[in-house]
């Protein structure tokens, strides 16, 4: 006999990559990209890991102990809007800009990101 609140596992799965991989992914494939790249390409990676990397630091910031003050309120607070999709999906269109540059090295780096993009949005649909 199943517990009666048990949540199925695509919502489990959902939420885990919502909180805890999908923005730790983007900022390493963005600061790949800023430390590889050429050109033009580099600009939106740049903006894509500084946002992404705001974000992991607001995720992690009450595990060490930096959740006091305004800047953490208004961080959690933009982190927490639309069900914490647009937290997500603003650094992404924003790193989308760099797979339509020329000249943009390692396009791995484009396709990781479009199956990443085409995941999380797969599984909020499904959630829905």
């Amino acid at each position: 006999m199943t517990p009666l609140f048990q949540p199925p596992p695509e919502v489990l799965a959902f939420l885990f990559v919502k909180k805890f991989l999908y923005l730790e992914i983007l900022t390493v494939l963005a600061l790949v990209r800023v430390i590889v790249g050429r050109g033009i390409a580099r600009w939106p990676a740049l903006v894509t890991l500084l946002l992404a990397g705001g974000g992991v630091l607001t995720i992690f910031a009450p595990a060490l102990g930096l959740n006091e003050g305004r800047l953490y309120g208004l961080a959690a607070q933009y982190m927490a809007g639309n069900g914490g999709m647009a937290a997500l999906l603003v650094p992404s269109v924003v790193f989308l800009i760099c797979s339509v540059t020329p000249r943009a090295r390692w396009r791995i780096l484009d396709w990781l990101h479009g199956a990443m993009m085409l995941a999380l949005i797969g599984l909020w649909w499904w959630t829905s």
